[in-house]
């Protein structure tokens, strides 16, 4: 039958992406390169006019860097959704080879075409770029000191629930199917940066979140390998939770403390970080990485908001979460100390509130709100 071949095909492509896992060298190092290529991609929606203002911050905390060509900017202006329905592809193919030109990729929103939608149904763009470049690993810091919250979240990006949402096989007018996928490599590779990451930071704990007692094949083997892997590291602790209970206790006062490094599959750590990110002030004030070994891109976590664009309300935009992403690109590149002194002047300007983004003209515009966060971080 028609669905059987297609399978089939699924196990192929499978099979073959990870024979590449097991071909791939080692991660880049950013000061051995002579020039760093940052892309910056403005998506669509509010994307382009949050993402400007996160570019203008970078270029100026990277002035000597720029001015020296150590670094570079390459604008990438073709991943809008018009674009993309249009090549009827996630990431058209001449977008891609841009891509594939940078090292590090800031990327605003792009829009994923839902069931109903005057879009064609292709695949989400952030999901095609992280398989496309093999960003594996999603990093979502959240940190709250007043609460005593101060967790990272290590999402697997490639594998799970995720990576064949498209391809779903319709067996007939009452079965619909689709597919999770978990490889001992894929499992294995997000597991050790998750222990990496404790270790050098000093953290003393890591949480696996699985559903590992229903989903018994690709759940309990992804537990299991990180377990595993969590052995090898000396005076770090491992508990594994599940995924409907730990969204409970991510609210629990007494236990939330408790969790350093959280390491999780693809779908629920796209619902577990949102959930977190709340803590913070939403998902629009919190950022994200996608690492891999030859590339990354960082980007806001939250959506490309169509309708403020229709309202004319892009401009009133907050550009916190780009922000926030810049910021942990400037971190993976070699830069901390910039990327201390970003988020510093972004915690001055949230508290002081001098200029307040509300989405609305009663509020600051998102360029009013960035030259704020500029005149905070010379004084620093």
């Amino acid at each position: 039958m028609d669905y059987m071949n297609k399978f089939e095909e699924l196990i192929k492509e499978q099979k073959a992406r990870v024979k590449m896992m097991k071909e791939q060298g080692d991660f880049v190092n950013y000061d051995e390169l002579d020039t760093i290529v940052i892309g910056v991609v403005g998506g669509d929606g509010i994307g382009p006019a949050i993402t400007d203002q996160a570019h203008r911050l970078l270029e100026y905390l990277l002035a000597d860097e720029i001015k020296s060509k150590k670094v570079t900017f390459k604008i990438i202006n073709g991943l809008t959704i018009e674009n993309r329905a249009k090549a009827n592809k996630a990431i058209p193919d001449d977008v891609l080879e841009e891509l594939k030109q940078c090292h590090v990729i800031l990327k605003g929103p792009t829009t994923t075409p839902r069931k109903g939608d005057k879009w064609p149904n292709i695949e989400s763009a952030n999901v095609a770029m992280r398989k496309e470049l093999d960003l594996f690993a999603n990093v979502r810091p959240v940190k709250v000191p007043d609460k005593g919250i101060d967790w990272t979240f290590f999402r697997e990006n490639t594998e799970g629930a995720y990576v064949l949402g498209s391809k779903g096989i319709n067996i007939d007018e009452d079965i619909a199917i689709d597919f999770k996928v978990i490889t001992t490599g894929g499992a294995e590779r997000i597991a050790r940066a998750a222990f990496e990451f404790a270790k050098k930071n000093g953290k003393n704990k890591v949480t696996v979140v699985t559903k590992a007692n229903v989903v018994k094949t690709t759940d309990g083997k992804f537990l299991e390998i990180c377990k595993e892997i969590g052995k090898e590291y000396e005076g770090i602790e491992v508990d594994d939770w599940y995924i409907d209970i730990m969204t409970a206790k991510l609210v629990d006062e007494k236990r939330r403390t408790q969790f350093q490094v959280m390491i999780l599959p693809n779908l629920y750590g796209d619902i577990l970080t949102d959930e977190a990110a709340e803590f913070q002030g939403g998902v629009g004030t919190a950022g994200s990485s996608n690492i891999g070994k030859k590339y990354a891109m960082f980007e806001a976590i939250h959506g490309s908001a169509p309708r403020m664009v229709d309202e004319g309300r892009d401009i009133y935009a907050d550009p916190s979460s780009i922000i926030r992403a810049a910021g942990m690109l400037l971190n993976h590149i070699g830069y901390t100390r910039k990327a201390d002194k970003l988020y510093k002047a972004l915690e001055i300007c949230n508290t002081e509130k001098k200029y307040v983004i509300t989405g609305r003209d009663t509020g600051a515009t998102n360029e009013e709100f960035t030259n704020y966060l500029m005149k905070t971080i010379e004084k620093l």
